[in-house]
C-alpha cells in the first residue's frame, strides 16, 4: 500500500499579512496541512529547527537570508530514521527570500528521495513558488518533483478547497 508523509516547516509568532503584521500561534503552512490531514491518510513530520529564528518578524527575514547567503543548513531538533516506507512526500514550507527556509533544505539532503513523488506546497503573500520546485530537484535527484501548490498564508485557513484539487490531481484523494 502507497504511504504518504507530510514533512513540514511552518512558523508562529511575528508573520506577515498583506501589508501588517501580527502575532500567530499556529504559522499558516502548519494551518494548511492541519487541513489536509482531514482529507488524507498521511503521517506528518514538523522539520523543527534547533536554534529557531527570531519570533520578531524583521529579525526573523535577516536571520533567514543570513542563511540563504551562506547556505546554511540548520540542525533540526529530530529526524525521522528513513523515509523508506513512503511513496509519496508532501513537502510543505513558507516562501522565505523566494525559496524554501534552510531548514528543509537540511531535511532534503539528510534522505534519499529517488524513486518517491515530491509534491511541494509554499505558503506565501504573493511570492508564489519561487525557485523552490527547481531548488527541490537539484537537492532530490531521482525523485519525481510534481508541480507545487501556492497559497496565500493569510488565507490558509480557507484553503482546503485548493488542496483538495490538487491532491485529487496528484491521486491522492
Amino acid at each position: 500500500m502507497a504511504k504518504t508523509l507530510i514533512a513540514f516547516f511552518s512558523r508562529a509568532d511575528e508573520n506577515y499579512f498583506g501589508g501588517a503584521m501580527r502575532y500567530v500561534k499556529v504559522g499558516n503552512t502548519e494551518i494548511v496541512v492541519n487541513g489536509m490531514k482531514e482529507q488524507i491518510s498521511a503521517d506528518t513530520f514538523k522539520i523543527e529547527m534547533k536554534a529557531p529564528y527570531s519570533p520578531v518578524y524583521l529579525t526573523c527575514i535577516e536571520e533567514a537570508k543570513k542563511d540563504l547567503r551562506t547556505n546554511a543548513r540548520p540542525e533540526l531538533t529530530n529526524y525521522l530514521d528513513s523515509i523508506d516506507e513512503y511513496d509519496t512526500v508532501i513537502l510543505a514550507y513558507p516562501n522565505y527570500w523566494g525559496t524554501m527556509p534552510m531548514a528543509v533544505y537540511t531535511f532534503l539532503d539528510r534522505y534519499d528521495f529517488t524513486g518517491k513523488t515530491i509534491l511541494p506546497l509554499c505558503t506565501n503573500e504573493g511570492s508564489g513558488m519561487g525557485s523552490s520546485e527547481g531548488n527541490i530537484k537539484k537537492l532530490a535527484p531521482g525523485a519525481n518533483v510534481k508541480r507545487g501548490l501556492s497559497i496565500t498564508g493569510s488565507n490558509a485557513a480557507n484553503a482546503g478547497g485548493s488542496v483538495k484539487k490538487w491532491l485529487e490531481d496528484n491521486g491522492l484523494v
